[in-house]
Order: structure tokens, then C-alpha cells, then sequence
């Protein structure tokens, strides 16, 4: 997910998202832990990701 896609959503929208990605990325690593996945660049991408929108939610309450 983009930057740009990021700031075009609500408030709400990031935390369902946050809370989703989050899990997912728990459960990757875990994943990833037992076996190896097949491509582990998409754990640094989903971290990434869930950094992004924490990022914007802190941004967004601060100008609150």
C-alpha cells in the first residue's frame, strides 16, 4: 500500500487496516519462523506497511 493511498483514507479506515496488518504480519513471522516462506520480502513489505499507517494515524491526531 502507497503512501498516497494511505492519506486518501479515514481515520477509521487505517485502524481496521492497522488491526488487520498487524495480525497478518504476527502470523507471517510466526509462519516464516516454523517454515520458511517461499518469498520473505513480503514480511519487510507488510512491516513497512503497518510503520505507514501508524505514521499517518500519529500524524492525523496530532493535527487533531
Amino acid at each position: 500500500m502507497k503512501q498516497a493511498e494511505i492519506t486518501k483514507l479515514s481515520v477509521k479506515d487505517i485502524q481496521g487496516k492497522l488491526v488487520d496488518l498487524s495480525d497478518k504480519l504476527m502470523r507471517m513471522k510466526l509462519t516464516h519462523g516454523v517454515s520458511p516462506i517461499e518469498n520473505p520480502i513480503q514480511i519487510k513489505d507488510l512491516r513497512k506497511t503497518v510503520a505507514r499507517l501508524n505514521t499517518e494515524l500519529t500524524k492525523r491526531e496530532a493535527q487533531a
